[in-house]
């Protein structure tokens, strides 16, 4: 009972601050030391439910248990408008489908905001690793305002990214005449809107794939930043001296390569696996059968695929449904493609791409490199010069894992998925730069324009 009274003492309202050791000794009419006392016994009773409370050194543990009992037991009302922006809804339904993992990554994060009024917190990890998965993951539990930049889909520019920010802060917190308020300006009006306990986090993933000019800040985000506002951002790796964000605030990265994260790394790989075979209704079956007709334990198959995706996600996403689809149906588990750069160049190989180039699916793949923007089947065809219908059975059949479909004013079109097969694709090109192809599909596509134009 006198634990409970303390508690309820120091966290009186979901609305204000928590009490501190002071105020509860002086509203408790007990001293400071038997605070103490019952609040060590609170925090390791929450413990189980809360591990980060005894992760905690020294003070700070009262924050975090308010605002976990608050995120529990509290929830906000749903808002007036989208929890995030529509431009990005398929793109974030589609990464937390089969979300896994990755509690680490959000503690971490959790405790650099306790421990800072304000800051930037950037992921940092190679392509596949989840960077994007971990921020959709964050924006559709806390809601909170995001940015996507998408290299493939030329949605990349600073401009865009203020745009949609400014837009998603006015409708969210009720901003009146800020239709053309710089970021600073905004983040200034939406802190003076917040009431104790509040945060405002903005969630900005791949800033490796940022197209600027040289000079300023990257995205023209803020060195200053109010109290309660952070940024939570992912990234490539890149050298000190490329460096493009400099601030006044506190900052930390986590780098998802670190040694310290390969058993957590290898955990969620394990777990994203077991899931698939276990519950995606998508792919189970398939798996199921390849591992059964090989006569494989399941704890093998997930010990061995772990391995072979080297902690990437990405290599997951697109061996276990080509297992499930039959693709490897002439190949033993140890005979999967190791890593996602060995996967690309295997599927490359066993479509027989360098042994017959310039068939179609050639000629449509680098059609949507050159593009590099979404475009529709019959546009594609135009450039190709051949039926709509055979390029539609390439898309749909032959790359279909690779590309991204989306609406584009009652439209279909297509770009590449993602920006690790980007990178394979122009490596491809960087190899065979004296190849006839790549000629001839620059000159399909500028002949095209020009029609069009005529």
């Amino acid at each position: 009972m006198e634990q409970t009274e303390t508690l309820l003492a120091a966290l009186f309202s979901p609305e204000k601050a928590p009490r501190n050791q002071v105020e509860l000794s002086l509203e408790l009419r007990i001293s400071e030391a038997t605070v103490k006392q019952r609040l060590g016994m609170i925090y390791k009773k929450f413990g189980n439910t809360f591990p980060q409370l005894l992760d905690q050194n020294g003070a700070g543990k009262l924050d975090i248990l308010f605002i976990k009992l608050k995120q529990k037991y509290y929830p906000k009302p749903d808002p007036l408008v989208a929890p995030y922006p529509e431009e990005f809804r398929s793109l974030i339904e589609e990464k937390i489908r089969r979300f896994c993992g990755r509690q680490f990554v959000f503690e971490t994060f959790e405790q650099f905001m306790t421990e800072n009024p304000h800051g930037y917190f950037t992921i940092v990890g190679d392509a596949g690793m989840g960077k994007s998965s971990i921020v959709a993951k964050y924006v559709w539990e806390n809601q909170s305002p995001c940015y996507f930049n998408i290299l493939v889909e030329r949605r990349n520019r600073p401009e865009l990214c203020l745009k949609s920010i400014r837009r998603q802060l006015i409708d969210r917190y009720q901003l009146p005449n800020s239709e053309d308020a710089d970021l600073p300006t905004l983040l200034a009006q939406v802190a003076g809107k917040l009431t104790a306990g509040d945060r405002l986090v903005i969630a900005i993933d791949a800033l490796d794939e940022v197209e600027q000019e040289p000079g300023g800040n990257l995205l023209h985000l803020p060195k200053n930043l109010p109290n309660h506002v952070y940024f939570l951002l992912t990234r490539r790796p890149y050298s000190l001296d490329k460096k493009r964000l400099l601030v006044d605030v506190p900052e930390k990265e986590l780098d998802l390569r670190d040694e310290k994260y390969v058993n957590f790394n290898q955990e969620d790989i394990k777990e994203y696996i077991r899931f698939v075979i276990n519950t995606d209704s998508d792919y189970k079956d398939g798996l199921k059968n390849w591992i059964q007709t090989r006569n494989v334990p399941d704890t093998t198959f997930v010990e061995e695929v772990a391995n072979k995706s080297e902690n990437n996600f990405m290599y997951l996403r697109y061996v276990l449904p080509a297992i499930a689809n039959g693709d490897y149906n002439d190949l033993s588990l140890r005979q999967l493609p190791d890593g996602l750069q060995e996967y690309y160049q295997n599927h490359w190989v066993r479509m027989g791409i360098d042994a017959k180039p310039g068939q179609l699916m050639e000629i449509v793949l680098y059609i949507l490199l050159e593009i590099a923007t979404p475009i529709p089947c019959d546009m594609i065809a135009g450039i190709a010069k051949v039926d709509q219908c055979d390029v539609g059975k390439v898309l749909e059949d032959d790359w279909v894992e690779y590309l991204k479909k989306q609406n584009v004013e009652g439209e279909i079109c297509y770009t590449i998925y993602h920006a690790s097969f980007l990178d394979f694709l122009k490596a491809k090109r960087e190899m065979d730069s004296r190849r006839r192809i790549f000629q001839e599909v620059n000159q399909r596509i500028t002949e095209y324009l020009e029609q069009g134009m005529a």
